[in-house]
């Protein structure tokens, strides 16, 4: 009988439950149950429907019952910085606002009036975006204090689910690092920080590793579902769990988690927080066992998924790739620029761009999708060439982990513009990495290194040479 481990991945528009199980050496992976997410606009504020989200997440539970194919255990991951306040009572306090809401404009410098931007990315080696949980809480304490009077406790949303099912409590390392409230010296709460900048410290609870194990289901979810679980934390941030399933063990490898966002960078041992990656924008963001994920957050798919939804001709991706190909515009935007975090129009933003740059402003729906390729090629170019300089380090393949995996035209321009190897795949990195960190903690695999090769092994891998072309490598 198949030992199957499950792995609930909830990104920013779609979850996802993802069977697994070892056959013959090789992973093997099966979705039972895919369900819509997003954010949906209460009374001006974008919102986060999470009690939706657990119905789904139980949905999906049944699901497995029902094909009698039940996970030894199961872990969650969703994207990072959100989070909900509980109260005492564990319910919670005001709605749960996602990080593409405009509330944090502002409170930004309302931070810089007790720490400086220098001090704090010293203090945390976390790049400064705006949705970060800081500026979010921040923004609680200006405008609605009473709830960070009235909390008990605060938990990632990925916490807040795994807490739902086991009634323990848990906050997760790679994912509270992207509060900029942690210490990456001490891996821990950077408590001094916390009460310079007046938050309740009591809301903070003890952090714990991928790998630990969260709890059982309780006995309301165990009589609701039909069946017992152990629930064990992954790399409960997305990014984490996908960079886990880079499939190489090359120390010195770069990778793009390409998706909604695409997240660029290396592992290390220790974090870089000096001035120079400071402004260079570059996170150092806690990964699995203590690795720090050094990496750059830009503008990923989001801006051709956003684009797809303005068609009025219904095209799938592939198509979108396949117009985009045949154009020989040159325009270029900056997918860093904030105009294309939540635009009422993404069209309308990349127009308007190219406008004010006196470039060529895009029309057709392959003009428009050409311009947003190759501006998210040539970005990663000009970040590769950053991480060179900043760790004086040489790098020849780009590992493309992921949905962004399957964009074939872009992974030719990410090599010609980075002029270096791609190797793109596998697509359900996330799934994969969560899984992993089960099939650590049970013993499946000894090390990563093993689970890595493992993953090489399993799944479907492209490759390009440095002039974009697809080529043929063998796997030993």
């Amino acid at each position: 009988m198949n030992k199957y481990y499950l792995a609930i991945d909830i990104g920013a528009s779609s979850g996802r439950h993802i069977l697994a199980s070892m056959q013959d050496g090789k992973m093997q992976l099966e979705e039972v149950y895919r369900f819509a997410n997003g954010m949906q606009n209460k009374n001006g504020t974008l919102c986060w429907n999470v009690e939706q989200l657990f119905e789904e997440i139980k949905n999906g539970l049944k699901k497995c019952k029902e094909y009698n194919k039940i996970p030894y255990t199961m872990a969650i991951d969703t994207w990072a910085v959100d989070y909900v306040l509980l109260d005492k009572e564990n319910k919670i306090l005001g709605e749960t606002v996602g990080y593409r809401d405009h509330r944090t404009e502002g409170m930004d410098e309302k931070v810089y009036e007790k720490v400086s931007l220098e001090n704090l990315y010293n203090r945390t080696g976390i790049q400064k975006q705006i949705f970060n949980t800081i500026y979010q809480l921040m923004a609680v304490k200006e405008q609605k204090p009473e709830l960070l009077e009235e909390a008990d406790s605060m938990l990632m949303i990925p916490d807040y689910f795994h807490f739902l099912l086991t009634g323990v409590k848990k906050m997760e390392y790679t994912n509270v690092t992207t509060t900029q409230l942690v210490s990456p010296i001490t891996k821990d709460w950077d408590f001094e920080l916390i009460e310079m900048l007046g938050f309740p410290k009591k809301i903070f609870k003890e952090i714990s590793m991928p790998g630990t194990v969260v709890g059982n289901f309780t006995k309301e979810i165990q009589e609701e579902i039909g069946f017992d679980c152990t629930v064990v934390l992954p790399a409960t941030h997305d990014t984490g769990s996908a960079v886990l399933a880079v499939p190489t063990n090359d120390d010195r490898a770069i990778y793009i988690s390409s998706g909604t966002w695409s997240l660029m960078g290396i592992e290390r041992k220790d974090a870089d927080c000096s001035l120079e990656s400071m402004r260079a924008n570059f996170t150092n963001e806690g990964g699995y066992d203590y690795r720090f994920r050094f990496l750059k957050n830009i503008m990923g798919l989001w801006m051709i998924q956003s684009v797809k939804k303005e068609f009025t001709e219904d095209l799938s991706f592939a198509e979108i790739c396949a117009k985009a190909s045949r154009e020989t515009i040159t325009s270029i935007v900056d997918c860093n620029d904030d105009c294309f975090l939540a635009p009422e129009s993404m069209i309308g933003a990349v127009q308007e761009f190219c406008r004010n740059t006196n470039q060529q402003v895009p029309e057709t729906i392959g003009e428009i999708a050409a311009v947003i390729y190759n501006s998210l090629a040539k970005c990663y170019g000009d970040t590769i060439k950053e991480i060179e300089q900043i760790t004086g380090n040489t790098y020849d393949t780009i590992y493309v982990v992921g949905g962004g995996a399957n964009a074939g035209y872009l992974n030719e321009l990410t090599a010609k513009y980075t002029e270096k190897r791609v190797s793109a795949g596998p697509t359900e990195a996330t799934a994969i990495g969560n899984i992993i960190v089960q099939m650590l903690y049970d013993g499946t695999f000894e090390n990563l290194s093993e689970a890595r090769t493992c993953i090489g092994q399993s799944f479907d891998i492209s490759h390009y040479n440095e002039q974009g072309e697809k080529i043929t490598v063998s796997v030993l």
